[in-house]
């Protein structure tokens, strides 16, 4: 068994060089993991980038990162929860290096926990990232494109857990399938404005920002996984960026309200028995959750 091909070697290009020139794209949370990894796609194809993000020592990372490739890129200091710090962000950005085109929405927050032990913090803190953070960031955005009268494309960051029981994600699951629900009810809203709005739903990408609760849930590390997926491979960054740039792109027009499943087979894979039951409290160590 060999499994599914590895894709073209990291630094190639999936679409015409140039594509995004002339075009500012800005990503939530991207200075880390996923987020980066996208970033430097349309940073590759010319693109103006926005590294949106809390922490200044990641919003850093990631402009170092935008810069290596040779892209212009800023960063911004946003919570996505507050709706005057996104209003604010968008009026950064425009005046540094131009009115955002492409959204990213990719800030999320999550933490494995059984459900009797979330607190109402712990839900709120994931909740107001990813589904308030989303809706917010979206709602700004659009505002501004339908004001000015130009088109805009909009990119939601799932998750696969939204169909289906996600034990110990309650949380993430539940804001995740609410803006699954979100992108394609702005989708058709927005269509006649212009602005697409799109999403993935990623599987086992491996990069060096996992949290530290999310390794240990893996101690053999992210690449052991293979053998559980469909695909004997996990998947690559670069192959998520390139999906990222493909919906945001003149290439997919026609194409809105789209939520694309990159999971090398993974939500599909069944097996005659199902494997030994394990409640998730004893998966997960008794800790509180904040």
């Amino acid at each position: 068994m060999r499994g599914l091909s590895e894709p073209p070697v990291y630094g190639t290009a999936m679409l015409p060089a140039g594509c995004y020139a002339g075009q500012v794209v800005m990503i939530t949370g991207g200075g880390t993991g996923l987020g980066r990894a996208m970033a430097l796609e349309f940073a590759r194809l010319g693109a103006r980038i926005a590294i949106a993000s809390r922490k200044p020592e990641h919003r850093e990372a990631g402009v170092a990162a935008m810069q290596e490739v040779g892209a212009e890129a800023v960063g911004v200091a946003l919570d996505v929860r507050h709706a005057d710090q996104v209003a604010a962000a968008l009026d950064e950005i425009e005046a540094a290096i131009g009115p955002v085109d492409v959204l990213i929405n990719n800030a999320a927050g999550n933490f494995p926990v059984p459900a009797e032990r979330l607190t109402p913090n712990g839900w709120r803190a994931v909740v107001d990232i990813v589904l308030t953070g989303s809706f917010l960031c979206s709602l700004e955005f659009a505002k501004r494109r339908i004001a000015a009268g130009a088109p805009g494309a909009i990119l939601n960051i799932l998750a696969t857990y939204i169909d289906g029981g996600a034990p110990g994600h309650a949380h993430s699951a539940a804001a995740k399938a609410g803006v699954a629900n979100m992108t394609e009810t702005l989708a058709v809203e927005w269509a006649p404005d212009g602005i697409r709005v799109n999403a993935i739903a990623p599987g086992l990408f491996p990069h060096d920002d996992h949290a530290p609760a999310m390794r240990a849930r893996r101690p053999d590390g992210y690449e052991a996984e293979w053998t559980r997926i469909p695909a004997l491979r996990v998947g690559r960054t670069r192959e998520l960026g390139w999906a990222a740039t493909y919906l945001c792109s003149p290439y997919a027009a026609f194409m809105t309200g789209h939520i694309l499943v990159l999971d090398g087979g993974d939500r599909l894979n069944r097996s005659i028995r199902s494997p030994l039951f394990v409640p998730i409290r004893e998966q997960l160590p008794a800790t509180t959750a904040p």
